[in-house]
């Protein structure tokens, strides 16, 4: 029975006892607090009403962590996929309407059979094409749109009468004079107390406690001020218990395709958090992550959870790293978490239906103000500017256009910009110190000629005294793949080399940081080859890698080359090459590098 639960569930099955039972029941309990007034302002971004973020919190939570890989990961409702969903979703129908609902719970069905797919073929290297800066830019994006959608509710102020970031902005410009006072001062106290306990007490469920606090000063106000402002404010309503009860999702078959692009986009978005969030909690835990078991244990809790009213969940930080900080052992603080969280909104369901809508809005903004983390950004832009560009397109396309289109578009500008880098591999020119006793091997570029003067730069010692090269035999060191993508770069390089005024007929190309080569690669090298020996001179190489060796048997480069002209040191290739240079060359030259040299007569 235990081997069959083990290859179900995982080997953590092993290490229940009664401690860890105890141990994963208080970290459930920290994380059905935490979710509570996360689930109700996650679903209220999502156009869905309060109940749907906790259905989503409890049977979507239960099979992620009995299928996935992850001890850790808590799933539930997420800031980026509610927005996303929004985002995706409001065009085509009115938020919170019928339609809409099922309109989510289909696209969370599609979304998990998707994942579902990912995983069983094992796919799950795809999320590595999703890169950090990408997806770093469209949760700070998330983040703008987080903080422009809170703002109605934050202002007290009427529901924009079209969707979209531009109608909202401009219902806020528009009506901005008839905010409520009320509604500002609800949304303040539930900021002050959430940042104030977030940053003296970082380990007390904060959201919770700025969402209490609110809805007290916002009781109190009306009842003991006789304001009418305070009496008209937005409450959230009944809440349902959310006891989950299955039924099928309805649609129009019109509608499927449409659908199908919208939820191919929240795949890549779930699972670029869910990899994202476990590979970020197991690095502190020390597990070691499966992501393919983790796609398809996040798309089984997602097509489960669409037929028991839950939208698109996958792993949220803001519930995992307290759960292992709480010293959860197992996936089981997950399971009792889902169970309590049952038990508080039972009991507590005529409390909640009297919160401020503005307190939501407020908590949001306190989500959004942590989303985007500005340190991260200037940290970014001394990193690579190459990152922070595609970090700062992402975002702002994530806050100007569809949702799906800006992590395509991050995603796209992270593969060129690895494209542009790996298409202009380092050529090196290598050398000798002449007077070192040594005999360093040094790129010569990046040298001074004197090394023992430290009065001189090195821009100016190679300057005045540059380093000698022979003038027959060409150093070069290979960095990086020669693919169909490089071979116009090297090839420009190598035309460069042998075009000069007095060309180095002879080229040695160091050849160990030579990863990898093409079809295309192989072709350079052979007409590289051509051109030297028509020009008197040959081409050698030292330490080929065996994947390259490889792929030049294949197309017969080796028998072209010869295998005379692959050197397993530099110390043979240069006694060997040595003899084949011109002597009268060498008997007039002044560099002298090699120690061969010393055999031939001076000028």
């Amino acid at each position: 029975m235990l081997s069959l639960f083990e290859r179900l569930f995982g080997t953590w099955v092993r290490d229940v006892s009664a401690r860890t039972l105890r141990a994963d029941g208080m970290a459930g309990l920290l994380g059905a607090v935490l979710v509570l007034p996360q689930g109700i302002a996650f679903a209220t971004l999502a156009g869905l009403p309060p109940e749907y973020g906790l259905y989503t919190a409890i049977v979507p939570c239960i099979i992620a962590a009995l299928f996935g890989s992850s001890w850790h990961v808590m799933s539930g409702p997420t800031n980026a996929n509610s927005l996303a969903l929004f985002a995706m979703l409001s065009p085509l129908t009115m938020a919170f309407s019928p339609a809409y609902i099922q309109m989510a719970l289909v696209v969370t069905v599609m979304v998990g059979v998707m994942q579902w797919l990912i995983g069983t073929l094992r796919l799950g290297t795809l999320a590595n094409f999703i890169s950090p800066a990408a997806l770093f830019g469209f949760t700070s994006g998330a983040a703008v749109l987080i903080g422009i959608y809170a703002l109605p509710d934050l202002l007290g102020l009427g529901a924009a009468a079209e969707s979209g970031v531009r109608a909202l902005l401009q219902q806020v410009a528009g009506h901005w004079t008839g905010a409520q006072p009320a509604a500002l001062a609800v949304a303040a106290v539930t900021v002050l107390v959430a940042l104030t306990l977030r940053r003296w007490r970082p380990h007390w469920p904060y959201m919770l406690a700025g969402l209490v606090s609110a809805t007290l000063f916002a009781w109190l106000a009306a009842g003991q001020t006789q304001e009418a402002s305070f009496s008209s404010l937005r409450m959230v309503g009944t809440v349902a218990v959310p006891w989950p009860h299955f039924s099928v999702p309805q649609i129009s078959l019109s509608s499927v395709s449409e659908l199908l692009g919208l939820a191919f986009a929240l795949t890549i978005v779930a699972l670029g958090q869910s990899i994202s969030i476990a590979k970020a909690v197991a690095a502190r835990s020390g597990q070691r992550i499966d992501a393919n078991r983790e796609f398809r244990g996040q798309g089984l809790s997602n097509i489960v959870g669409g037929f028991f009213s839950s939208y698109v969940s996958c792993g949220s930080m803001n519930r995992s790293m307290p759960n292992l900080q709480a010293g959860a052992h197992t996936p089981l603080a997950s399971v009792f978490s889902a169970l309590l969280l049952l038990a508080l909104v039972a009991v507590s369901a005529p409390l909640l239906a009297k919160i401020p809508m503005a307190a939501l809005a407020a908590l949001l903004l306190v989500v959004a103000m942590s989303l985007f983390d500005l340190p991260r950004w200037r940290q970014l832009l001394q990193l690579s500017r190459t990152e922070f560009g595609v970090a700062l397109a992402t975002m702002a396309a994530t806050v100007t256009i569809r949702l799906e289109i800006a992590i395509l578009l991050g995603t796209l500008l992270s593969l060129m910009s690895f494209l542009y880098r790996t298409s202009r591999p380092a050529m090196r020119t290598m050398g000798f110190y002449s007077t070192h006793p040594d005999r360093q091997f040094v790129v010569l570029e990046d040298t001074p000629s004197d090394a023992s003067d430290s009065s001189v730069t090195a821009a100016a010692a190679a300057e005045v005294h540059p380093l000698p090269e022979c003038p027959q035999l060409k150093l070069l060191r290979m960095e990086g793949e020669v693919y169909f993508g490089a071979t116009q770069h090297v090839a420009d390089t190598l035309h460069a080399l042998r075009h000069v005024p007095q060309p180095q007929k002879h080229l040695l190309v160091m050849g160990k940081s030579m990863n990898f080569i093409d079809l295309a690669g192989a072709e350079l090298w052979e007409a590289e080859l051509n051109a030297r020996r028509a020009m008197g001179g040959d081409l050698y190489f030292h330490r080929p890698r065996p994947e390259v060796i490889s792929m030049w048997k294949t197309t017969g480069f080796t028998r072209l080359l010869g295998p005379e002209h692959q050197f397993p040191d530099k110390r043979t290739a240069i006694a060997t090459i040595f003899h084949k240079l011109d002597p009268e060359i060498c008997k007039h030259c002044t560099a002298r590098i090699f120690w061969e040299c010393k055999s031939v007569p001076g000028p």
